[in-house]
């Protein structure tokens, strides 16, 4: 049975896990270890907070925390008290934070303390107050027409420069006098009953909005995707499908959580198996080997990025990476010879590549643990069921196996729309429903994607159209290049050429003439780096996503 029609809603779900899994293990963070019944009660507790704290369907309730057991129990307690969750990136700075918060109007923010080295509470206070009041995008919706102030709570929120932020909560033992401590919110719904707080979640419905997840932001200012419940479960119980997770399963969470990676293909996709999840809040190349070694960790998603710094790390073999069994990746360019080390070095019974963006419920196409090894390697898979992925010409019609063009898709997984945002909404979803992803990409005679660029980084080099994911892919396989990433850059003659930033490999001594000269004899001359500057690392954002801004900023 499908899983939105099994469960229903996300609580649905919960409820289900907590009964089916009782005993088994459901989190393992650091020293605390809880089992799928206690999770289940700490979520009600959870609940019932959110409902004495004036929670109401369809409210907005935002998480900025790294991930961690605390994170799981506030998100899914605010979702089965009825509201739509807000996962903020971790990355974010105290002012894009409240841009957020304003513009999904939150009620209720669940924070951490402090985490790598910086107070997020502070950063927030700073910034929600620092403009007398007004925070960008807090006075008018996505029509620019101004919104009513009747839905402010009657209680004056903490922060002045986010009207609608009733409370914040803080997930430590101490907060500033105007915020609140986790415990002390745990312990406020005592007095909620049970009852009412299944009545809460039974009032939702499989249409109902379960998050509002915003964009990464790496080619401008991150837009909020309406997904809801049925759209969640459906798509996630396809993943676990495609992917073989197992009851059983010890699932090392590095994807972050604000991320559909890491929430739904991980917290979600565990809750519907009753896979043992085991949160790592930041990625630590010797931290997730002796995790994986410890736990005897199953399951090891996450970006190409992740492991590879896994693959070549000088201390692997000091580690027990053995319980390995399934590694899921995609980017827009996985490098060839990724899938086939983990096979052989690691004896990684499975690994898949797939591919998806937070407006399409994060998951487009997969790889079928059937299918061919350069398949795998080479592609993203195909569309997963129940969906339909072309690629198109600027015309939007649909171009022939082999023509590169924009992504396109169509199905259960499109998202209801950019929140209170009608104008974007309409750029990016066709009115017969197709969702433009932005992404370029070929298609082969067998309907597997293989994404080779975004529209926007593609630059004219001379009248030749070229994608800088096309040379990465050729440039990640000189065997002195661990990462790479090119952009465009102005040239007098030819308009635009190729600037490729490299991060070599321990022990290179590989010249920006080298590679350059190596890049000749192995791709078009249109698509060869004029210049290669060596950098210690490229810059990322949580998601893994390379931030080209940046290097365009340099």
């Amino acid at each position: 049975m499908r899983g939105d029609m099994e469960w229903g809603t996300v609580p649905g779900l919960v409820r289900s896990a907590a009964r089916r899994f009782g005993g088994v293990e459901a989190v393992v963070d650091g020293r605390t270890r809880v089992s799928y019944a206690e999770l289940g009660s700490r979520i009600e507790r959870a609940a019932a907070a959110c409902v004495a704290n004036g929670v109401r369907v369809g409210d907005r309730v935002a998480v900025w925390a790294p991930n961690s057991l605390d994170w799981i129990v506030s998100a899914l307690g605010a979702v089965s008290a009825g509201a739509v969750l807000v996962p903020l990136n971790t990355r974010f700075k105290g002012g894009e934070a409240a841009d957020v918060l304003a513009r999904s109007r939150t009620k209720l923010l669940f924070v951490t303390g402090t985490f790598l080295g910086t107070s997020y509470v502070a950063s927030l206070r700073r910034a929600a107050g620092a403009d007398g009041g007004r925070s960008r995008g807090a006075e008018a919706d996505g029509g620019g027409r101004p919104r009513a102030a009747g839905n402010v709570g009657e209680r004056p929120g903490p922060l002045p420069g986010l009207p609608y932020l009733e409370q914040v909560v803080v997930l430590a033992d101490d907060a500033p006098a105007d915020f609140r401590i986790w415990k002390d919110f745990l312990a406020s719904g005592d007095g909620v009953a049970a009852a009412e707080v299944r009545a809460r979640s039974q009032a939702l419905t499989g249409d109902s909005p379960s998050d509002l997840v915003f964009t990464s932001g790496t080619t401008g200012r991150p837009k909020g995707a309406v997904i809801t419940h049925a759209q969640t479960l459906r798509a996630y119980g396809v993943w676990c499908e495609l992917a073989g997770l197992r009851q059983g399963d010890r699932y090392l969470i590095v994807n972050p959580f604000f991320h559909t990676f890491g929430y739904k293909a991980g917290v979600i996709a565990c809750l519907m198996r009753g896979a043992t999840m085991i949160p790592q809040p930041v990625f630590n190349v010797e931290t997730a080997m002796a995790n994986v070694a410890a736990e005897r960790v199953s399951v090891l998603p996450g970006p190409p990025t992740l492991h590879q710094s896994l693959l070549d790390h000088p201390a692997r073999d000091d580690y027990d990476l053995s319980a390995l069994r399934l590694v899921v990746t995609g980017a827009a360019v996985v490098p060839l010879r990724l899938v086939e080390r983990l096979r052989a070095e690691l004896r990684v019974d499975t690994v898949l590549t797939a591919y998806g963006l937070s407006e399409a419920s994060g998951i487009v196409t997969m790889c079928r643990r059937g299918d061919e090894p350069s398949v795998i390697a080479s592609t993203s898979g195909r569309a997963i069921p129940g969906t339909e992925v072309r690629v198109v010409g600027p015309s939007g019609t649909a171009l022939p196996a082999g023509s590169p063009g924009e992504v396109v898709v169509r199905g259960f997984n499109v998202m209801r729309g950019y929140f209170e945002d009608r104008a974007e909404t309409a750029r990016t979803v066709t009115e017969d429903g197709w969702l433009r992803t932005g992404d370029v990409g070929v298609l082969d005679p067998e309907g597997n994607l293989r994404i080779t660029d975004r529209l926007k980084d593609m630059f004219i080099v001379g009248g030749f159209n070229a994608y800088p994911a096309e040379i990465e892919q050729l440039l990640g396989v000189h065997p002195d290049v661990a990462d790479v990433a090119v952009i465009g850059v102005p040239d007098p003659r030819l308009g635009e050429v190729g600037k490729a930033y490299v991060v070599r490999r321990p022990g290179s001594l590989v010249t920006a003439d080298d590679l350059i000269a190596w890049s000749r004899r192995e791709m078009a001359n249109y698509k060869v780096p004029r210049a290669v500057d060596f950098v210690p690392e490229l810059p990322r954002n949580a998601s893994g996503k390379v931030v080209k801004g940046e290097l365009r900023g340099r």
